[in-house]
């Protein structure tokens, strides 16, 4: 009898720890990833300048002077004080224009930083020559919410980024992420779409929300166990005392 009050407590015990343990196939990454060469989408990839955004235009030239009326700065531009004066940034206003200095009112909604380079590189050439412009966003922050490592917003310098190397600057995904259902948000033009990816599969690499863009919102959904430990975490106490009753009880009737 006291074998069978053993074999009776093992069992209880393993269907325990079956009923606990999560399946690889909740946990892996890419799953269905095959030997070959997949095309990066990266490369034809480019931020497009929305409403809200803050772009930093550095306009440079040969002489220096004279590239200085098409600059913003915090405090009044003086000869050599070039490396300490701090550049204010355009604010794209929500008809998608900037007030670009001696330009006036330029479109700028809908193109990449690129495509705004070559254009003020045309618009400049009349009034300075060989004009350089560096453009880059100063909001291009993406945001990493839920289970994982080290939930925040972060700040994108290269303007480009993938969901799976924004997770990564989170600190991965915890055990209680649920890797296929991975909600992306996303804000362009005053919408909001909701997205959910999953990264066990290997088409994430095809999806056209690979990419992420500035402001976009990763939220990683707790799994069941997550969900389950939340709900129970204050009975904690009451429910192993029940279940120490309930050994105690089987232990009596089967001696």
């Amino acid at each position: 009898m006291k074998k069978l009050n053993q074999g009776l407590i093992i069992t209880v015990i393993t269907l325990l720890l079956f009923n606990s343990c999560a399946s690889s196939k909740d946990i892996q990454y890419f799953q269905n990833v095959e030997d070959g060469v997949l095309k990066d989408s990266t490369s034809a990839f480019g931020a497009k300048i929305q409403s809200g955004d803050l772009l930093t235009i550095n306009v440079s030239t040969i002489n220096a002077e004279a590239a200085l009326p098409f600059n913003l700065y915090e405090t009044p531009m003086l000869q050599g004080a070039a490396a300490s004066a701090k550049p204010i940034p355009h604010l794209v206003d929500d008809d998608g224009v900037i007030n670009f200095p001696v330009l006036g009112k330029l479109k700028v909604a809908g193109l990449t930083t690129k495509q705004l380079t070559k254009k003020l590189e045309v618009d400049l050439v009349e009034y300075i020559t060989n004009p350089t412009i560096n453009i880059r966003f100063d909001n291009f922050r993406v945001s990493v919410l839920g289970e994982v490592a080290k939930p925040g917003s972060y700040q994108v310098l290269n303007e480009r980024i993938s969901v799976i190397e924004a997770i990564g600057l989170a600190g991965d995904l915890t055990i209680y992420g649920q890797r296929d259902n991975v909600l992306l948000v996303r804000i362009e033009n005053g919408e909001k779409t909701f997205t959910t990816l999953d990264l066990t599969n290997k088409d994430i690499f095809n999806s056209p929300y690979y990419n992420l863009k500035q402001n976009d919102i990763i939220y990683i959904s707790p799994n069941k166990t997550r969900v389950n430990s939340s709900a129970v975490g204050p009975n904690t106490g009451v429910i192993i005392s029940s279940a120490s009753l309930l050994i105690t009880v089987l232990a009596l009737i089967l001696k």
